[in-house]
Order: C-alpha cells, then sequence, then structure tokens
C-alpha cells in the first residue's frame, strides 16, 4: 500500500468516526436513560433550571417586580397559577426568575469550589509527606468551623463595608459558600489521587523519567476527573440548599430580586391564610435539590467503573 492509499484510508477512517460521533452520544444518552431513569430526571430538571435561569424573562407571565395592589393574596387562578404575593406580585414569575439566583450562586460557587479542591486534593495526595501532611492538618481545622455560622459571619463583616444589595456582596456569598465546600470535596480528590497514584501505569511514566506535571495531567487528573465530575453534581445541590437558607435568615440575594428562599421568609406571615406563598418555592428548592442528587448518584454509577455493573 503506497503512502498516499494510506493516508487516504486514514482520513475515510477519521471522517466516518466524526459522522458517527453524534449517534455514539446519543446511544450512551438513550442508554443513560434506560438504566437510571431517576437519575435522567434529574438531569432534565438541571436543563430546565440552566434554561429558566438564561431565558426566564421571556417564559415568566410577569417581571418578578410588577406591583398589583388591587390583586393581593389571589390564590392560583389562569392568569396567576401560582397565585399572588401580599403586594400583588406573580409568584410564578418569581419562582422562574429565582431560579436564576439558584444557577448562578450554585455555579460560581461550585466551580470555585472545583478549582481549589481540585489543586488541594490532586497536589496532596500525589506528592504526600509534610505537604499532605500540613494540608490535612489545616483541613481538619478549616471544617471544624460551622459552616453555616461562618458563612454568615464573612458576610456580616462585608456587607458592614458595602451595601448589602450590590454587586460585591453577591459575589463573596459565591466565594464564601465555594470556599466552604472545598474542603470536603478535596478529601475525595485526594483519596482517588493515592489510588491512581499507586497503578503500574504511574509507576512506569516515573521510571521513563516523565516529569511530575506531566504525570499529573496525563495520568492522574484523567482519573480523577471522574470523581471531580460527580461532586459537582452533588455540590449544587447543597449549595442551592445553603443559599436559600441564608435568603432566609436575610442574608442571601437581597430584594427585590426573588431567591426561593427570600420568598419563604416573606411567606411567614401569611402562611395560615395563604398557604400556597411558602409551598411552590419550597417545592421548587426540594424538587431541585433531589433531582440534583439523583443526576449525581446515577453519574458515580455509570463513571465509576467498580459500580458499572450496579443498578
Amino acid at each position: 500500500m503506497t503512502d498516499a492509499s494510506a493516508a487516504l484510508d486514514a482520513r475515510t477512517t477519521g471522517l466516518r468516526d466524526e459522522r458517527a460521533r453524534p449517534l455514539r452520544v446519543l446511544w450512551s444518552v438513550l442508554r443513560f436513560v434506560r438504566r437510571k431513569p431517576l437519575g435522567a430526571f434529574g438531569g432534565l430538571i438541571m436543563l430546565v433550571l440552566l434554561l429558566l435561569a438564561l431565558f426566564g424573562h421571556w417564559v415568566a407571565p410577569f417581571h418578578y417586580a410588577d406591583i398589583d395592589v388591587f390583586n393581593r393574596f389571589i390564590g392560583p387562578t389562569t392568569e396567576h397559577p401560582f397565585g399572588t404575593d401580599d403586594q400583588g406580585r406573580d409568584v410564578l414569575s418569581r419562582v422562574i426568575f429565582g431560579a436564576r439566583a439558584s444557577v448562578i450562586i450554585g455555579l460560581g460557587a461550585v466551580i470555585i469550589a472545583t478549582i481549589g479542591s481540585s489543586i488541594i486534593g490532586i497536589v496532596s495526595g500525589y506528592y504526600g509527606g509534610t505537604f499532605d501532611l500540613f494540608a490535612q492538618r489545616l483541613i481538619d481545622a478549616w471544617q471544624a468551623f460551622p459552616g453555616l455560622i461562618f458563612v454568615i459571619f464573612i458576610i456580616s463583616v462585608i456587607t458592614s463595608t458595602v451595601p448589602r444589595d450590590s454587586t460585591a456582596s453577591q459575589i463573596s456569598l459565591i466565594v464564601t459558600i465555594g470556599i466552604l465546600f472545598t474542603a470536603g470535596a478535596s478529601r475525595v480528590v485526594r483519596s482517588q489521587t493515592i489510588s491512581t497514584k499507586q497503578n503500574d501505569f504511574v509507576e512506569a511514566a516515573q521510571a521513563l523519567g516523565a516529569s511530575d506535571l506531566r504525570i499529573l495531567a496525563r495520568h492522574i487528573f484523567p482519573n480523577v476527573v471522574t470523581v471531580i465530575i460527580v461532586n459537582i453534581s452533588i455540590q449544587i445541590g447543597f449549595v442551592i440548599l445553603i443559599e436559600s437558607t441564608l435568603s432566609f435568615l436575610g442574608f442571601g440575594v437581597q430584594p427585590p430580586f426573588p431567591s426561593w428562599g427570600r420568598m419563604l421568609q416573606e411567606a411567614q406571615a401569611g402562611m395560615q391564610q395563604h398557604p400556597y406563598l411558602a409551598l411552590f418555592p419550597g417545592l421548587a428548592i426540594a424538587l431541585t435539590v433531589y433531582s440534583l442528587n439523583m443526576f449525581g448518584d446515577a453519574l458515580r454509577d455509570v463513571l465509576d467503573p467498580r459500580l458499572r455493573g450496579a443498578e
């Protein structure tokens, strides 16, 4: 076979693989739905939540701040499927816009926690020794602080110098929650790194003189990334819970922008006479967190080779 024929065959094979890739992706998705229906449901809810965060202003029937004092405390109707609150604002619209706060804070905090925990966990697990001992004792001290109290303290300190409803305050909320979740996630990454480091292919790379950076990038990280992905899907649910709790206590998203936790706090006064005010934001929180946990568990079962046979 000539070089030209070999090159043509290689190009043809590459094109065939490229065309078949969408079909393989579709088949993988369908197999995931068949094997893990609850996980697929959770993934669908995540997709809907993301779409609401991006296009909520087009989906919501009203603006979240539209006030109609003549239609206060109206129960669910055709015009207002979730009813109206004490200021005549449409509850459905506020629940939809509340998804944006949850997604922004959830993704922002989890991105920070993922970057921090990946660096700390991989470096600590790979090098071990004195650095690992120091890092783990620091994480022990880190986790000794009560999480919610720590976040409230940091936000209180920051908001003493900047307005609580400012962008700086919201960024501080995202960064603080992200730092809070870094410690626990780094332990999981460290354990997987230590397990991967003991494999023969890592020892072979070291024997061949590969640099630590190359080993970490080419051998350690690809075998740890599945744990990181599962952590991300599960952590988002916990971050949404913390954000809702902080908003309920008055330390999270500030009015007039809606948040599910803030809506629960505002519903306290009239909850007995108008239970729908707390029902719908509460259901949004519960459904979102449940779906994210189901998706994370299913993702772990699929990606972890030790659990691929489990149904």
